[in-house]
């Protein structure tokens, strides 16, 4: 019986080549919709967390206005001291964070750049780069930058790595571009400089050692990092708030997710693909049940129950979703790495995403031929006979 029924299905299809390539496009631009917007979804979440998946601490230690790393209201820098006195701390550090505009050290236009700073010689991001650089930050007004920044700086990447001198501008101050380490671009800022904590207070003078963007508190090996947490919470004043290092990730895609427009506009952007979709397949099957209704009909009167007839309108859904998924999952991986070479954001099509987007496939598939189905009720073989 399957294998009777799956040859229906696909030859009522296909009897009509112009409606079914119609179909597999519709669906493939529901598809192409939905993986779109759900890429450039995660590619948010995870532009806006590289810095902070980079970061050399066990705890964070943050202002409770803060909102995200660029909006970081400051906390006095004597917490951090308070902090070192529990007992299963082994060090804190300061990370002074702003958002700035430079000029392009290539084409001298003013752009949007992350500037963080802190100790040389305790990093405060895990990147291979930075114990290498060490030495450079010390210099005065000496700056690294991120290779993987957003827009025209090849030439200038170039030349810093054949070893020539580079210079920029921030707050009107000229920096020099001493190093390069490698993290990338997100939707805040096309990219980031580091640089030690005194010169980052030099760029910005209206700015105090003692006020902290982040505190970086490190915890002696075998610390259960949560229990620390919470002591610490405990018996530092509320004008700071402790977090674990992955609650700070979290924080920071919360923001995203539940505190801005973008990450809303993201959610409707699939739920509208989902619809276009729904609506087009439901379209299709309602068109191919009409023509097809006498014969419908006719096979009631030879003794196929409706479970049958319903099957094969199942079937039918089944074959679009699949045969509208691979194409528009193919012009979405191409369109994720023509973005993606040309913003320098992680948009990564993932085996997670693509189930995901295939199973919604399926089921606005199933939606559309599920109301379809209701047409099948008026295949009366007395209308035939």
């Amino acid at each position: 019986m399957f294998r009777r029924e799956i040859p229906l299905a696909w030859l009522q299809l296909i009897r009509r080549k112009g409606r079914f390539l119609t179909a597999i496009a519709g669906i493939a631009f529901a598809n192409i919709l939905i993986l779109m917007q759900l890429g450039f979804q995660n590619a948010l979440y995870d532009s806006n967390t590289r810095l902070h998946n980079r970061l050399n601490t066990d705890l964070v230690m943050l202002n409770p206005t803060a909102q995200n790393l660029s909006n970081l209201n400051t906390f006095p820098r004597r917490r951090l001291f308070q902090a070192e006195n529990f007992s299963q701390v082994i060090s804190t550090a300061p990370l002074y964070a702003s958002i700035a505009f430079w000029k392009n050290p290539q084409t001298r236009k003013d752009t949007s750049i992350i500037v963080l700073g802190f100790d040389p010689l305790r990093p405060a991001f895990d990147l291979p780069e930075l114990p290498l650089n060490a030495s450079k930050i010390l210099f005065p007004d000496t700056l690294l930058f991120d290779r993987e920044s957003r827009g025209d700086y090849g030439e200038a990447i170039a030349q810093i790595d054949e070893g020539q001198r580079v210079t920029t501008e921030i707050l009107g101050r000229q920096l020099v571009l001493g190093g390069l380490y490698e993290v990338g671009a997100s939707f805040v800022a096309d990219g980031s400089v580091m640089t030690s904590d005194q010169n980052f207070l030099r760029i910005f003078s209206d700015r105090q050692a003692g006020e902290v963007s982040v505190g970086l508190i490190r915890l002696k090996p075998g610390s259960d990092v949560n229990a620390t947490a919470n002591l610490i919470r405990q018996n530092l004043p509320d004008d700071i708030t402790i977090m674990t290092r992955q609650e700070f990730i979290d924080f920071e895609a919360d923001y995203w997710r539940n505190s801005t427009s973008i990450g809303f506009i993201f959610s409707l952007g699939v739920v509208m693909g989902f619809v276009v979709g729904v609506i087009i397949v439901y379209q299709i099957l309602y068109s191919d049940v009409s023509d097809h209704l006498p014969e419908y009909a006719t096979l009631k009167a030879m003794g196929y129950h409706n479970g049958y007839l319903l099957s094969v309108v199942s079937q039918e859904a089944f074959i679009l979703a699949v045969s509208g998924y691979i194409p528009g999952y193919l012009i979405s991986s191409f369109l994720y790495d023509l973005t993606r070479n040309a913003t320098n954001l992680p948009l990564l099509m993932t085996s997670q995403l693509s189930l995901f987007t295939l199973f919604l496939t399926i089921l606005m598939c199933a939606i559309s031929g599920a109301v379809a189905m209701r047409k099948l009720r008026s295949a009366d073989p007395a209308d035939i006979f």
